[in-house]
């Protein structure tokens, strides 16, 4: 898949959670969270004032350590297209 094609599939599956009205499972939030930062290059510790959700959020963040941006542009995408069975969501 080019750069072009990944990141025009990354911003339409983005489109797609943001669109979404239901609420997503924690596990599938977290890993969106996850790829999401680290597709973006957003590095920095999640902020928050309950000190749980963050400390979720930093072990979602940890566990996407070894991956590239492309990768986890890839991972994003994928996770979308499993939770909804399609990217036309």
């Amino acid at each position: 898949m080019s750069l072009e094609s990944l990141d025009k599939h990354f911003e339409d599956a983005v489109d797609c959670i943001n669109n979404h009205q239901d609420a997503f499972p924690a596990d599938i939030l977290l890993k969106l969270y996850a790829y999401y930062k680290r597709a973006n290059h957003d590095f920095g510790r999640p902020s928050g004032t309950k000190p749980l959700i963050s400390a979720f959020k930093t072990n979602a963040l940890f566990q996407t350590r070894d991956i590239s941006t492309d990768e986890a542009k890839q991972a994003y995408i994928d996770l979308v297209k499993k939770y909804f069975d399609t990217l036309n969501c």
